[in-house]
């Protein structure tokens, strides 16, 4: 039987890497990283198939143009990130589940693309007001990039409704258990 599709999006700051590798470092559910093509060069210590799919420009635009991805975004002008279908369908297709964890935007388009085999679930700050706290206590933004990142994440948040689920995380080991459960629910029917 084919894997099902998982769908983790959020504003930056929201804890969304934290809660999944939480749920993936217990073993619990049979779930998988989506491994992400990128046009940038690898870092130190990168490898190709591993950390990313390293493609060049010419092949990332090849592959829009083939429609190969579920979703792809220009985040700076001329690097591309994006989710191969194939990567998707490797891993479906061996009965394992996988996780994507992906911006708001492609959320929507991989729940459109491949309904009710995906759950797509938001994680939401508690307020816009504890999200720019948490921004300013990583002490890694000066004010103009903290407002601009904070001015981001509420447009992102005008997309939850369009995710089938939302986990506001006030507290983080309760959103982790919320979202397992969410989870775990979701592959067992």
């Amino acid at each position: 039987m084919a894997g099902k599709i998982i769908i983790i999006s959020a504003p930056s700051g929201c804890g969304k890497s934290t809660i999944i590798n939480a749920i993936l470092s217990t073993g619990e559910v049979d779930m998988q990283f989506s491994i992400s093509a990128t046009n940038r060069p690898p870092r130190a210590g990168e490898e190709h198939g591993v950390n990313y799919y390293f493609l060049s420009d010419e092949e990332f635009r090849s592959e829009i143009a083939a429609e190969a991805f579920v979703e792809y975004e220009e985040v700076y002008p001329g690097r591309f990130y994006g989710t191969l279908k194939r990567e998707v369908e490797r891993i479906t297709s061996g009965g394992h589940n996988v996780i994507l964890d992906i911006d708001v935007k492609g959320g929507v388009n991989v729940k459109r693309l491949y309904g009710d085999r995906a759950r797509s679930i938001f994680i939401l700050p508690p307020s816009v007001d504890e999200l720019r706290r948490r921004l300013e206590h990583r002490g890694t933004e000066t004010p103009d990039s903290l407002a601009q990142r904070v001015g981001k994440a509420e447009a992102e948040i005008a997309f939850a409704p369009q995710f089938d689920v939302r986990v506001v995380n006030d507290d983080l080991d309760k959103a982790v258990a919320e979202t397992s459960r969410i989870i775990k629910d979701f592959i067992s029917h």
